[in-house]
């Protein structure tokens, strides 16, 4: 689990669904019930919250864009542990709003960018164009517990250890130190996080989400969760279906499963991205880029690059650019298609700095644009759905979640195997670097997951890309013929991770036509964007 974000990749997916819609599921109804059905005690569940307009700094890590300029905060206390509120200790979790712009809201859709233990405060700004769903409906966002301006977890700082070894090299003294960096990272994350620690999981953050729903006064919630948010909805879909109300799960993991079984479809998906998409919109454009005029001339470019940086890492501002570095960059820039200009930039200018025939003006010009497309970068946080947080809270909550729950298996020896088993599959992008596994080195034994069948859930819709790198087409296929009753919507001609409000309007019609009419979808195939023609070409 290499110290990406939730990703997968899937291959295509061969046939078209049936088009249509089918009557709304009227489900179990939540009218009759008690807005608190499950006993939350009442020092939680009266709280009131203090909304407020969010404050740049106090409140949220960036300005919000235009259109999300009214985005309002709040905080409520939830129990450390929900199992024993009697502790009275308690944790502070950050929430914001947009508010519907109509007469009347209708209804709160909580959002959630995935990760898993992304923060998502200021995430409901995604929506913040989606007229139709804003005139009906609140957006909420949460930073879950561990991370944001909630009560925050920490590594020490730790992950990243050891993140210059470059992992093709197959040395077992190489590969030794990785797994020592690893196993120092997976201890820091316990030690560190204290007796907090083993509170940060899916379920424990299911019932925050469902005190929240207590607070804001509804019978029922809606969501819109990418990525990892997607196991995040499937779960309180699956623990309180009464309450669940018009739920999407944007390029979906493979929820009803383990996170190892769900996350091991990465190396494949970001290698088909990679080769199938990216590199061969490069080579179309070879005479902008002169990298190669097929994808794996370029391919071939880009090897002879990064040999050169297991050689001799180049150095832009202070720090290294190394082969791992490189590979870790690529990944990241393969989530959306408007990042793929500037990542054929970058390898160009990488590529320059490599070059003993390069002047040192030439040099001195590339190391200033691989340094502004490096800050272009972190603008956008990780991955495209995500935002910049403080401090290591993300990252201890992106390794702390999966390790707590779930049977993890493998060891020092089995992990080192399977790496090199995908390097032999020719999926060395991620491949090779499989074997950081913080989670074999996880002292704690981690909680057993529930079993998601979607029994009694209503309707949840997946709306799925062909190419997703991070959240593969093959486990979202899985997840969603073993969760009853849900529906797939699966993008075509796309390789985006998270395709609702990102452009495409046919999706975003079938998908406002649930959320705010109720209509229910049949599986289908819609056709995605096609992708950009970079500046200058």
């Amino acid at each position: 689990m290499k110290r990406l974000r939730y990703a997968v990749v899937i291959p295509a997916l061969a046939g078209t669904m049936l088009a249509g819609f089918t009557p709304a599921f009227a489900g179990q109804e939540a009218k009759g019930q008690p807005l608190n059905s499950t006993n939350i005690p009442a020092q939680y569940a009266s709280q009131k919250l203090d909304w407020h307009k969010c404050v740049v700094g106090a409140d949220l890590p960036t300005p919000p864009p235009a259109g999300a300029e009214n985005i309002e905060c709040a905080v409520f206390k939830s129990p450390r542990n929900w199992y024993r509120t009697n502790e009275k200790i308690d944790l502070t979790i950050a929430v914001s709003r947009l508010k519907a712009t109509g007469p009347e809201s209708t209804g709160s859709v909580f959002t959630n960018p995935g990760g898993p233990g992304a923060p998502g405060r200021n995430f409901p700004a995604r929506l913040r164009n989606q007229t139709r769903l804003r005139a009906a409906q609140d957006i909420i966002g949460i930073d879950p517990r561990g991370t944001g301006k909630s009560t925050n977890i920490t590594c020490g700082g730790a992950i990243g250890t050891g993140s210059d070894l470059d992992p093709r090299d197959r040395d077992r003294d190489n590969l030794n130190l990785i797994l020592d960096a690893t196993k120092y990272a997976a201890h820091s994350c316990q030690v560190k996080s204290g007796e907090l620690g083993q509170y940060i999981n899916t379920d424990q953050t299911v019932h925050d989400l469902d005190l929240l729903r207590v607070l804001l006064g509804r019978d029922k919630i809606n969501w819109v969760g990418y990525s990892a948010g997607t196991w995040m909805g499937a779960h309180y879909a699956q623990q309180f279906p009464t309450r669940t109300g018009r739920f999407i799960l944007d390029s979906a993991t493979e929820f009803t499963t383990s996170w190892h079984d769900s996350f091991d479809w990465q190396p494949l998906g970001f290698e088909r991205r990679w080769r199938q998409d990216f590199l061969p919109w490069m080579a179309k454009y070879d005479n902008l880029y002169h990298f190669g005029t097929t994808g794996e001339a370029a391919r071939q470019t880009y090897e002879k690059v990064r040999y050169a940086l297991t050689q001799n890492p180049v150095e832009v501002d202070g720090s290294n650019v190394s082969a791992n570095g490189l590979d870790s960059f690529i990944a990241s820039q393969l989530y959306a298609k408007r990042s793929f200009p500037g990542l054929a930039s970058y390898l160009v200018n990488v590529k320059t700095l490599t070059e003993g025939s390069a002047s040192q003006s030439q040099k001195a010009a590339a190391a200033r644009e691989v340094k502004a497309e490096s800050k272009a970068t972190e603008a956008l946080g990780p991955q495209p759905l995500m935002v910049p947080s403080d401090g290591d809270a993300y990252d201890a909550s992106f390794w702390t979640i999966p390790c707590n729950e779930g049977p993890w298996p493998g060891n020092r020896q089995s992990v080192i195997r399977d790496s090199q088993k995908l390097i032999n599959k020719d999926l060395p992008l991620l491949g090779a670097g499989w074997l950081i596994q913080p989670c074999i080195f996880w002292k704690r034994p981690p909680a057993p997951l529930p079993v998601l069948n979607g029994v009694g859930v209503p309707p949840v819709i997946i709306v799925q890309s062909v190419h997703d790198p991070a959240t593969p087409i093959e486990g979202a296929t899985r997840a969603h013929k073993a969760f009853a009753n849900s529906r797939m919507l699966t993008i075509t001609g796309e390789g985006d991770h998270g395709i609702y409000a990102g452009g495409n309007a046919a999706v975003d019609k079938i998908v406002e036509d649930y959320l705010v009419d109720g209509k229910v979808p049949n599986d289908q195939s819609i056709p995605g964007i096609p992708l950009p023609v970079p500046p200058g070409a």
